[in-house]
């Protein structure tokens, strides 16, 4: 009896010490990060707006896409965040940007394609698959999770448009922000902000 109130005994104590480490570790550290001087702050309000007026502006006048309301989608807004706000980010970079909602995309139409009629499972793979995709391909850009999804969800205006999804709205909108990028991102006179910091 004793042995078997000694063994329950270790055995309860090492699980409360695996919970505590658990635990321990969504303790998180102390907060670093610094407020950000007006002028960075201006310039990645400017950058948003310019980026996301012209993504419906150039659309709309190029008739890039015949469907109406469909030259934003929302993960621009994410993307516009880290290009504008944070533009030195690994996650901002135009590898990431261009490659990241291309691959999502592709990823969203195809796992629609799929499983056309269960959208609960087409938008957990679509997601769970371009997060895969977009390490693998290193091209992560959290917003294109947002991509895939919107092709799974989106309903009959994007799924008439199949595989041109990726190209429009897309990539056409992902190529109109990263040129307001390169634009507003250099005229800081902060020399820290520049972009891009890589291409490849």
């Amino acid at each position: 009896m004793d042995v078997h109130a000694n063994m329950q005994n270790r055995v309860n104590r090492y699980i409360e010490h695996m919970l505590k480490k658990y635990f321990s570790r969504m303790c998180g550290s102390p907060r670093t990060a610094s407020a950000k001087p007006l002028t960075e702050i201006i310039w990645s309000g400017i950058g948003a707006f310019l980026g996301i007026w012209l993504v419906w502006m150039l659309n709309n006048r190029l008739g890039l896409q015949e469907t109406t309301g469909l030259y934003l989608i929302g993960s621009f807004g994410a993307s516009a965040v880290l290009l504008y706000g944070v533009p030195g980010a690994e996650l901002s970079q135009p590898r990431n940007l261009i490659g990241g909602h291309a691959v999502s995309a592709l990823v969203g139409v195809a796992c629609h394609l799929l499983c056309p009629q269960d959208i609960a499972l087409a938008s957990a793979l679509a997601v769970s698959l371009a997060i895969v995709m977009m390490q693998v391909t290193q091209t992560l850009h959290p917003p294109g999770g947002a991509t895939a999804l919107i092709a799974v969800i989106g309903g009959d205006s994007v799924y008439r448009l199949g595989f041109g999804y990726v190209l429009s709205p897309v990539l056409s909108g992902a190529f109109i922000m990263l040129f307001v990028a390169l634009l507003i991102n250099n005229l800081s006179s902060n020399k820290a902000r520049h972009y891009p910091r890589h291409w490849l």
